[in-house]
């Protein structure tokens, strides 16, 4: 009989030991499946605690320092990232003092934009470019925030589940909100937590009035514009997001792509 009851207690130590390691592999897989960031926040500490912890890094999930530092303070500590862009990134001057007017195509409408290259010379410059060479056809508008403050469709990934080229990095931050509110309409640029040269490919569609609290970095630069079709967007959200997800940010029930991205 304590022969069998040692075997049973190994039994069930290896049964732990394994469930553990399940669970690591899983958070594993899901931090590195993540790219760009928003972080948002709530008007109770408590609710911003949740907040900051589920979702400040939406590229990869906060290291145990930042989890320690969000936990004790409300925020990370900052990367200190150096202050340089990818070579492959056009001049601000290419775009400063211009406006961009286009479409936005996606599989469920078409949204009109609007970029202001004076206010953000270098953002409006980079999408340009990117538009032009015809990058985003075909990309993802893998993210929907579904929350009564928090309300965007974030677009731009090659890959349904986010995942962006860490390669292709640029700054610094423009035209960031000093209030951190963003009115529906807004077209603002998603990077990494905590960097201000850490934007990507990937941007946001802000359909309804939002506040997103900076990280140490700053803000996220505001773009442009929706100049027409924001009731596209909405209509996506309305339809909520995928079964087992976080109830208020995941992918859209329906995928959605861009069919096209044309700015003159």
């Amino acid at each position: 009989m304590a022969t069998r009851s040692r075997d049973d207690r190994e039994a069930k130590r290896r049964i732990r030991q394994m469930e553990a390691k399940r669970a690591l592999r899983q958070e594993q897989g899901k931090r590195r499946k993540r790219d760009n960031t928003i972080a948002i926040g709530a008007g109770a500490a408590s609710v911003i605690l949740a907040v900051v912890l589920q979702l400040t890094v939406f590229s990869s999930n906060p290291t145990e320092a930042e989890f320690a530092a969000a936990e004790a303070g409300l925020s990370s500590p900052s990367a200190s990232p150096a202050a340089s862009n990818s070579a492959d990134i056009p001049s601000p001057d290419t775009a400063a003092g211009k406006t961009f007017a286009g479409e936005l195509a996606l599989n469920s409408g078409v949204v009109g934009v609007e970029l202001n290259g004076t206010a953000a010379p270098q953002a409006a410059a980079v999408l340009k470019s990117l538009a032009d060479a015809g990058y985003y056809n075909g990309a993802n508008c893998h993210r929907l925030t579904t929350s009564e403050t928090f309300g965007l469709l974030q677009c731009g990934a090659k890959s349904e589940d986010g995942a962006d080229d860490p390669n292709y990095r640029w700054g610094p931050l423009e035209n960031t909100p000093a209030d951190n509110k963003y009115p529906a309409g807004t077209i603002a640029v998603a990077r990494t937590g905590n960097n201000a040269y850490g934007n990507g490919h990937q941007f946001f569609i802000v359909y309804k009035d939002t506040t997103i609290p900076a990280d140490t970095a700053g803000g996220y630069t505001v773009v442009g514009k929706v100049t027409s079709g924001l009731d596209v967007v909405s209509k996506i959200a309305a339809a909520g997001l995928k079964a087992g997800q976080n109830t208020s940010d995941g992918a859209p029930v329906a995928p959605v792509t861009i069919d096209s991205f044309s700015l003159k």
